[in-house]
């Protein structure tokens, strides 16, 4: 096994169209089966394995005999909801043989923007990834109010990457990798296995007239990789056109592979530490203080009192009874239901709140501890 999947827990693989839909607008069973066995194999050494597949829009074209060239909006959003209902089913049918559950989760980016909404598909994703089930994810264009544009699906994945902490994002598509021209008419043009940073020069290489999959193709998958390597997520673009696609990369295939700039945990850590601006406080007994300082969570019978008014998901600032502060968390309560549960253990929360939220009021992977 190469060492491409060395330290990955976590990977993002997005499918592309062309891979799962054939010219006629057909489903490629085969191929789809074979992808299945792949994903089986990583899930099956422990790794947790999000996709986020195209194909929806393709598949509903034939279904729905829209004509070919190009569609209106409404157009496009009706093949979506046709098409997404036999993509779903594939996926089901092909990882099911392979004994692997999976869930369809729909997006769009604006839900990767909005904190509330963005909070709750965390949540079901890594629900999901704990259940050992694959979330299948895909645009939700039937919803979408913008024109769907070529390349939001590259976008789209590096946000679930992010979104998901995964360590690594993988581009299949029709193309090995990035080159520093067009291989099909320029013999003199070179392969690039690895990049460490995304200069303007590999920038001009994917804008130039003749790239390996087309203009809008590879800038959208350096738009994608520039998202994801930013926030500690490693980006390989492979060819996924043959069966086993995974497999063959595994065993040496040529692939380009971006180099992440830090860790996701890191980059998390160091996002809310700087990013994000504290809507409360929370103050804490001294063996909570010396709890979170031994790299533990803030469960809710450490909490002696909540200040300010905030949302689930907001930062707030963590303080001793001295008043000094010692860490920056996101909360997982709102301040009132905060109140309601400091001091209590976590297994009391349902019966106080009417609900089974979460154990703790901040969780160890979304606090930052700060210096003294």
């Amino acid at each position: 096994m190469t060492a491409i999947l060395d330290g990955v827990g976590r990977l993002v693989v997005k499918i592309g169209s062309a891979l799962l839909v054939d010219e006629a607008g057909g489903l490629r069973r085969g191929w789809l089966e074979a992808f299945a066995r792949d994903l089986a194999e990583l899930v099956n050494t422990g790794r947790e394995v999000v996709v986020v597949s195209s194909g929806a829009i393709a598949l509903g074209r034939s279904t729905l005999a829209l004509p070919k060239g190009t569609l209106r909006l409404e157009e496009k959003q009706a093949a979506a909801a046709a098409g997404q209902i036999a993509l779903a089913h594939a996926y089901q049918a092909a990882l099911a043989e392979v004994g692997v559950a999976c869930a369809q989760v729909l997006l769009t980016l604006g839900d990767t923007e909005d904190r509330r909404r963005y909070l709750n598909a965390r949540a079901t994703v890594e629900t999901l990834l704990r259940l050992r089930a694959v979330p299948v994810v895909n645009e939700n264009d039937t919803v979408a109010t913008t024109e769907i544009r070529f390349g939001d699906n590259d976008r789209l994945s590096a946000r679930v990457a992010i979104m998901a902490s995964a360590d690594l994002l993988l581009l299949l598509s029709d193309v090995d990798g990035l080159y520093t021209g067009d291989p099909r008419s320029q013999k003199d043009a070179a392969h690039i296995a690895r990049i460490a940073e995304l200069t303007p020069e590999i920038e001009a290489m994917a804008a130039s007239r003749g790239s390996a999959v087309g203009t809008g193709g590879m800038v959208a998958k350096l738009v994608a990789a520039d998202l994801a390597t930013r926030s500690g997520c490693a980006v390989v673009i492979a060819d996924g056109r043959t069966e086993r696609p995974l497999r063959r990369l595994l065993e040496g295939a040529r692939h380009t592979v971006f180099a992440a700039r830090t860790s996701p945990r890191r980059a998390r850590k160091e996002w809310i530490a700087a990013a994000i601006g504290p809507m409360g406080v929370v103050v804490v007994d001294d063996g909570a203080a010396r709890a979170l300082g031994a790299g533990r969570s803030l469960l809710p019978a450490g909490v002696v009192a909540v200040e300010g008014a905030f949302a689930r998901g907001d930062a707030v600032l963590v303080r001793n009874r001295a008043g000094r502060t010692i860490a920056k968390g996101l909360s997982a309560y709102d301040a009132d239901d905060a109140r309601r549960i400091a001091g209590h253990q976590s297994d009391a929360t349902e019966q106080l709140l009417g609900f089974r939220g979460r154990d703790e009021v901040i969780h160890r992977d979304h606090l930052v501890l700060l210096e003294p």
